[in-house]
């Protein structure tokens, strides 16, 4: 790895005794990383002078979100499937059977939160089932999932009996389809008729940058500290105002539509709680290792097993919660609900960056796959161009993400 002081990467001289990477070896370093955002970036583009530009819209970006979550919430739980080689073929077919029981316990009476409870806890004993077949009975996850899909789909068209399950109000949705300002009942902080500012997404986006900033530079100083390589003074200021520009335009642009949407706060909360388990514990460090090469792990001591099954857990229980958010945002429950979800969850993660020989993949990656799935399908929406059209454009973004993988592999000597 090339190692530069700032005298020679246009830095200044107050850094001259700091081991800093250049913007060349950065990038190569990191280019998997990278090239995900500058494709979400170009498709975006690509997209926004076909549509008129709506597709930057402040309703539009609003309702990506809406629409979509559920594919960001089951990525999460599938990169650390596909980490140690798995994969859960179920997920669409466990949130139509959580959905529709959801619908029967809210109208049954019991409050939301009760039944986001029940969601997460039926969602976590359907994962252990599954887990307990892959990873003590040692059939493989595809053909355990792939029953599963049957098993959960027969479930859902038997508790519903072929009917839609209408919800008896609108207090299911609020988490999928409703913003803080609405619940809260904040009302514009501008308003000349035509443009309103709500005040919650802004006070959140000023924090998150806020807190952000803070825990960058700690970062950057403990590794300064310890002698550790850093990228250079002008990389790192680049990088924050980059970052801290793009929270700040998503927060206005959640201000001026209704607010920041609950849904939003869920797949936050669900990636920052998911990202630090995998980067910041003992656990995360087991789930590379197993992926990585689980006859190692076994003889390192890492109950390899148990790993496993608690994966298939996390992964239950993030198919609970996207069927909350997949039934709330259709307001009913269907019992052909969540085809293809799986699917949808499948590219997000190879699109992102996951490796399909395990070990390699983070959750801050398949957060843009999925957004990059999500710009995709939003701005063929737009075009008002056919399902059958957006099928074809995401197998090829999908072959060509999983080619990259193999091909960049191949390249570096690891397979």
């Amino acid at each position: 790895m090339a190692m530069n002081n700032m005298s020679t990467n246009g830095g200044n001289m107050g850094d001259k005794n700091i081991r800093t990477i250049d913007f060349k070896t950065l990038f190569r370093n990191n280019i998997r990383n990278y090239s995900m955002f500058l494709i979400l970036a170009l498709i975006m583009l690509i997209f926004a002078p076909m549509v008129s530009w709506r597709n930057f819209g402040a309703r539009n970006l609003t309702n990506i979100f809406f629409q979509y979550s559920y594919v960001l919430i089951l990525a999460v739980g599938m990169v650390q499937c596909i980490i140690i080689l798995g994969i859960d073929l179920s997920v669409g077919s466990v949130c139509a059977f959580v959905g529709a029981l959801t619908a029967m316990i809210y109208n049954s009476g019991a409050g939301m939160p009760m039944t986001l409870a029940a969601a997460l806890v039926i969602g976590v004993s359907i994962g252990a089932f599954q887990g307990f077949w892959i990873a003590y009975m040692k059939i493989p996850a595809f053909i355990v999932t792939l029953a599963g899909m049957m098993l959960f789909r027969g479930l859902t068209y038997i508790v519903t009996n072929i009917n839609p399950i209408s919800l008896k109000d609108n207090g299911y949705s609020y988490l999928a389809t409703g913003t803080v300002d609405e619940v809260l009942k904040l009302g514009p902080i501008v308003d000349t008729g035509s443009f309103r500012l709500y005040p919650a997404s802004l006070v959140m986006g000023v924090a998150l940058v806020a807190l952000y900033i803070i825990s960058e530079v700690i970062a950057r100083n403990k590794k300064i500290a310890n002698g550790f390589e850093v990228s250079s003074t002008l990389i790192f200021i680049g990088k924050l105002a980059t970052i801290s520009a793009l929270v700040l335009v998503l927060a206005e642009r959640f201000a001026e539509y209704r607010g920041l949407p609950i849904v939003v706060l869920v797949v936050g909360t669900t990636v920052f709680v998911f990202h630090f388990i995998l980067n910041n514990t003992v656990l995360g460090r087991y789930i590379y290792a197993v992926g990585g090469n689980s006859r190692s792990a076994k003889l390192s001591g890492i109950n390899s097993e148990l790993i496993t099954f608690i994966v298939f857990c996390f992964m239950g229980m993030l198919a609970g919660l996207a069927a909350v958010i997949s039934t709330g945002y259709m307001n009913t429950a269907l019992p052909q609900a969540g085809l293809n979800f799986e699917l949808d969850a499948i590219a997000a993660c190879y699109i992102g960056g996951v490796s399909a020989g395990g070990g390699i993949g983070t959750v801050v990656g398949v957060i843009v796959g999925g957004l990059v799935m999500s710009a995709i399908n939003n701005g063929m929406s737009l075009m008002n161009l056919g399902q059958h059209y957006q099928y074809v454009v995401k197998a090829m973004v999908v072959l060509l993400a999983v080619f990259y993988d193999v091909y960049t592999r191949r390249k570096a000597g690891l397979g």
